[in-house]
């Protein structure tokens, strides 16, 4: 029989009130706390907070505050960048290719709960892993919902919400977020 855990990041119906998944949440919120009082002049304790939070080390810059439910479950390639009060709720997989930013208040959200009312009530939730491509810039505001996946060198306008993949070399913007323009070839040579 599996354990929560497992059944969590398999995207199975969990419960999240489980005693381990409770003290991983503690330990990242822990760990996002001390993150988030330090000061611009402690770029070597951000960024050692930040190997520990996700488990690796990273040269992702990271502007506090900045929130996560595990840390653990956050991939990052090289050069990633959170703009100020980005949340990332990652109770499934978070993969982010290199050199992708994200503006201010960026949301991504893996966790989901059932749809139907009585569902809800056991207090159970799942999750749908979220893949952003390298290059990507999300614009300040943007939610991504979960089991999405972004194209690499797309663009999210601000204010976005992400609700089904996003094509590489892309401009999706709006609510829900649908493609606006295809960006030319020539926008992301040299990158």
């Amino acid at each position: 029989m599996k354990i929560e855990k497992e059944k969590m990041l398999a995207g199975e119906l969990y419960d999240p009130a489980d005693p381990q998944l409770c003290r991983e949440r503690d330990r990242c919120r822990d760990l996002c706390l001390l993150l988030n009082t330090t000061r611009e002049d402690q770029k070597d304790e951000r960024q050692r907070l930040l190997t520990e939070l996700f488990g690796k080390q990273t040269d992702a810059w990271v502007q506090p505050p900045f929130f996560c439910d595990y840390g653990s479950n956050i991939r990052l390639g090289t050069k990633v960048f959170f703009n100020f009060n980005c949340v990332v709720l990652d109770v499934a997989p978070v993969t982010i290719g290199s050199n992708t930013l994200f503006g201010p208040s960026v949301q991504i959200y893996t966790a989901t709960h059932p749809i139907n009312a009585a569902e809800r009530r056991k207090w159970l939730e799942s999750a749908k892993p979220i893949m952003i491509g390298s290059d990507v810039w999300v614009g300040g505001g943007a939610i991504i919902c979960p089991g999405v996946a972004i194209g690499d060198r797309s663009v999210i306008a601000a204010g976005s919400v992400v609700t089904r993949d996003v094509p590489p070399d892309t401009v999706v913007a709006g609510n829900p977020a649908r493609v606006i323009r295809a960006l030319p070839p020539e926008a992301s040579e040299g990158i």
